[in-house]
């Protein structure tokens, strides 16, 4: 990395002025948009509270704006209404219709029951308008205004994250292009180095800004209005900017350079975002298809929230380097001076909730792999085990709850939710972790080295947990304190707003504590390290840069390299039906590790979504199953050669120099201990990888068998009913729409059933809560009954039938199935109070679709039926990306023609 400027302007380099402001204010602004919608959240429950009115059935949200005086005729003259539509309809000129189909007879009695049901209408209208009048006091539009306020800051701010991200994204890019911070196999060393990665970066910059101005060109011809032209416009600048800083590398080169090289080495040192550029370029180019770079690189906008959510992970996890909680961490495992494999297996276990609550595998070792490193190699590691044990630090925990990537593999596939997933991935990372530990004590070399007593090293420890226990307690104080007073809880939906800001108060604490912070007190390094708070977070910004700009760009471009295959027709090559599911299995495990091996992970689930996903599951793959291996694979991929993202960034914290070291510390020994840091997560991986791919398809194939033993564990998420194959495709059975199939068991949520809401929000009184009930899929894809009346059934039936449909209820309303849903209601349905079945569905359907996540999962069902009546009783947990609640439900069925449905929906106490 290039040395800043030395000169400052009002204490403050030019790059802070220019990089680090702006990108600490946009993610400042993400945070407070984040956190915008839960507060927005609790003022409308407030409001709710303060100035609802149930006697006189007024919610707030008919507070939140002035009313309009409805301008029908409240007193209408219906006698005279009547005769003169009589007398109308008389004198009335006749036309060629009239004559074909003769006289139509007039009935005033019809007219006079059509005008009084329009008066009763009207005086409805009026005692609405009049009971919100009288509501409407000074105190209420004080109240709103700070509310409809707060709501429209917030809005603003989401309404233009794409704006916001790609400013990030532009800034961050700029910066980290400057001080030559792109991720690489190698760093540029020489001369040459240099003009081989100013070269690339120079083409590879116009090649994307060529493609982004070629795109925007189709668009303006293409006549219709280009909607957001700015991102384009912006998009444009950023490569225009970018080439512009190559063209001067090539031309002026880097002083700093050492002098020499090699042209074919300095091909290790191209950054990998303008290989996947080039390649993805030159092939779109080649296929007419100039405007492929800017159309793949701007589907980040389109998923701007996962990205921003990125970026803080990513600022969270720089301001955890700048706080001394890993090292702390550390002063409890040392003094029971436990043999390396052990220690460091301990380690990993422990770096896996770090690892799930910053999202991306990268993130913690990024932010802690230089800690782990010196750590490990403390305890009298081979240098090179101490390197593969940064790679995996991060690799372990992104099965687990609340790792973003499962976030975005449920929101982009509705055959699977984060709860089946997160389920699975938990015995995933026990299996994983225990292998690593195998290998690493059976490649352990003999040596005598002094153990410590536990009458020695537990006191030692139990010492070492008090200088760590406040910032224990002000973690948890954030979390609560969101929980109760925002009633928030912490979770994948919400961590990455609330982990920045837990991070912030830790960092306050941490440098404002003064004082040791350690038993036996800080190193000099240490206390040098202790700058202060501003410094810290300044710190953590800078770094936080060089990271969005490195990684967020290697994800973009990884897109288009998605693209590039996706449009290559490799995967059509692949027959739709293989004919063995163990085949398939194969094939599809070799293929992901490849993936995981060239893609970024977010780039390669959208991929792999779009195109190897529906062939998986064609042929008999179960689909939490399938996301499983493609998990797994990806985490061998990313520590497999040739790119090996992990071992990239391990290599990047700890510096070429222990690089270095360790290869010269090796020199005559085994293959093995010369490769150690490759050889020994790809062991562990890989072993890992396929038990769960065959292991994983032996426990769906005797899911019966395995039950009672999962059960006693309370294990049932791993062999649920819906391991069914899902390549069939049966009629819907006829207590469930037939859009409530398997394909709506998955993904995330919707919006809670209540009688109304303010726009963009929750209504005041939820009656729902989150995620697919996995007990209820069999029932959407059993077998199709007769057309016919079914028989009277007993009661024992009765009960089963309406437990599966709650449950297919349940599921289509997690997959966000609007007409799924709502054909679980009967035309007969008793809708809230002052709404016309019409309003209510247009307002179901806009409180379901406009959530990207949803998940709704019943407990504690239990069912009182007769024959044609019955009433399922339920505990409901909702979760969507704003909104979570668990709310005790009724609801009560009547058979009807076509089946039970739904005629009242009600919360209990």
């Amino acid at each position: 990395m290039q040395n800043s400027s030395n000169k400052k302007w009002l204490g403050r380099s030019p790059s802070e002025w220019l990089f680090s402001l702006p990108i600490f204010s946009l993610l400042l602004l993400t945070l407070i948009i984040g956190t915008g919608e839960m507060v927005h959240g609790q003022l409308l429950r407030l409001g709710e509270r303060m100035f609802g009115d149930p006697a006189h059935n007024v919610q707030y949200f008919l507070l939140r704006a002035d009313p309009s005086k409805p301008t029908c005729d409240r007193n209408p003259d219906i006698d005279a209404l009547v005769q003169k539509q009589v007398d109308d309809a008389k004198n009335a000129p006749k036309t060629d219709m009239d004559a074909l189909f003769g006289d139509t007879p007039i009935d005033p009695q019809a007219i006079r029951e059509s005008l009084v049901a329009a008066q009763k209408l009207c005086e409805e209208r009026y005692n609405l308008y009049d009971r919100v009048s009288t509501h409407i006091t000074p105190s209420v539009k004080f109240y709103r205004s700070i509310e409809t306020g707060f709501f429209g800051i917030f809005r603003f701010g989401t309404e233009n994250r794409p704006l916001i991200l790609l400013l990030m994204v532009a800034i961050a890019a700029v910066s980290t292009t400057l001080q030559y911070h792109h991720i690489n196999l190698r760093p540029p060393r020489t001369k040459k180095d240099f003009q081989v990665y100013s070269l690339a970066m120079l083409a590879a910059n116009l090649l994307v800004f060529v493609s982004s101005v070629y795109y925007l060109k189709l668009q303006y011809a293409s006549g219709i209005k280009v909607e957001h032209p700015v991102l384009n416009w912006l998009t444009i600048l950023l490569f225009a900017v970018l080439s512009l800083i190559s063209l001067r590398d090539v031309l002026r080169g880097n002083k700093n350079a050492e002098p020499g090289g090699s042209y074919a080495m300095g091909l290790l040192s191209i950054p990998l975002y303008a290989f996947m550029a080039l390649n993805a370029g030159i092939n779109f180019v080649l296929q007419d298809y100039t405007a492929g770079l800017a159309i793949y690189f701007g589907q980040i906008t389109e998923l701007s929230g996962i990205f921003l959510n990125l970026a803080l992970y990513l600022w969270a996890g720089m301001l955890l380097k700048q706080t001394r909680v890993v090292s702390l961490f550390m002063d409890i495992l040392r003094p029971w001076k436990l043999p390396p494999e052990v220690f460091t297996w301990i380690i990993m276990l422990a770096a896996a909730v770090p690892t799930a609550y910053t999202g991306a595998s990268g993130v913690f070792v990024i932010a802690a792999g230089a800690v782990v490193y010196r750590e490990v190699l403390a305890t009298g590691a081979r240098r090179h085990f101490a390197l593969a044990a940064t790679a995996m630090s991060g690799s372990l925990g992104v099965v687990l709850r609340p790792c973003l990537l499962i976030v975005v593999i449920a929101a982009l596939n509705k055959q699977v939710t984060t709860t089946e997933l997160y389920g699975w991935g938990l015995f995933v990372f026990i299996l994983t972790s225990t292998i690593f530990l195998f290998y690493a004590l059976l490649k352990s070399e003999a040596r005598v080295t002094e153990r410590a007593t536990v009458k020695e090293a537990l006191p030692q420890s139990l010492r070492a947990l008090v200088p760590v226990s406040p910032y224990i307690v002000i973690m948890l104080a954030v979390v609560y304190g969101y929980e109760y007073l925002l009633d928030t809880k912490l979770d994948e939906f919400t961590a990455p707003v609330m982990l920045p800001v837990i991070m912030l108060f830790v960092i306050i604490f941490d440098k404002l504590r003064g004082g040791p912070t350690k038993v036996g007190g800080d190193t000099v390094a240490e206390k040098k390290k202790n700058q202060g708070l501003e410094h810290a977070v300044r710190s953590a910004t800078n770094e936080t840069i060089g990271h969005i700009g490195a990684l967020i760009m290697l994800m973009a471009l990884s897109v288009s390299v998605g693209g590039m295959i996706e449009r290559s027709g490799v995967m059509e090559l692949v027959p739709q039906n293989l004919g063995n599911v163990w085949l398939a299995l194969t094939m599809f495990m070799f293929f992901l590790v490849f993936v995981g091996m060239v893609m970024d992970p977010f780039g390669a689930v959208i991929l792999v979504s779009a195109t190897v996903a529906p062939i998986a599951y064609s042929n008999g793959i179960q689909p939490v199953h399938f996301w499983m291996i493609v998990v797994t694979a990806f985490e061998l991929g990313y520590l497999s050669p040739p790119v090996a993202l992990n071992q990239l960034l391990a290599r990047q914290v700890v510096g070429e120099e222990q690089m270095d070291i360790a290869d010269e510390e090796t020199k005559g020994k085994s293959f093995y201990y010369r490769h150690e840091r490759w050889n020994l997560p790809v062991m562990a991986m890989f072993t890992g990888l396929l038990i769960v791919t065959y292991g994983g398809q032996l426990l769906i194939e005797n899911s019966d068998k395995l039950r009672p033993v999962s059960h006693f564990f309370g294990l049932d998420q791993l062999n649920p009913p819906q391991f069914d194959d899902s390549s069939s495709t049966p009629a819907a059975a006829p207590t469930a729409p037939a859009a409530a199939t398997d394909a709506s068991l998955a993904a995330p949520a919707a919006e809670p059933a209540m009688p109304a809401a303010a726009p963009g929000e929750p209504a005041p009184a939820p009656v729902a809560p989150p995620v697919a009930a996995p007990a209820a899929a069999p029932a959407a894809v059993a077998p199709a009954a007769p057309a016919a009346a079914p028989k009277v059934a007993p009661q024992e039936d009765v009960q089963s039938v309406i437990k599966d449909i709650v449950g297919n209820w349940a599921a289509a309303w997690s997959s966000r199935d609007f007409n799924g849903y709502i054909g679980f209601y009967s035309p007969n349905f008793e809708v809230p109070k002052g709404m016309s079945r019409a309003k209510w569905e247009a307002d179901r359907k806009a409180k379901i679709e406009k959530k990207s996540n949803i998940e709704v999962s019943i407990d504690d069902l239990t069912v009182q039926g007769v024959t044609a009546k019955a009433v399922a009783t339920f505990t409901q947990h909702y979760k969507s990306d704003s909104y979570s609640d668990t709310t005790k439900k009724a609801l009560t069925f009547a058979k009807e023609a076509d089946g039970w449905k739904i005629v009242k929906e009600e919360a209990v106490k």
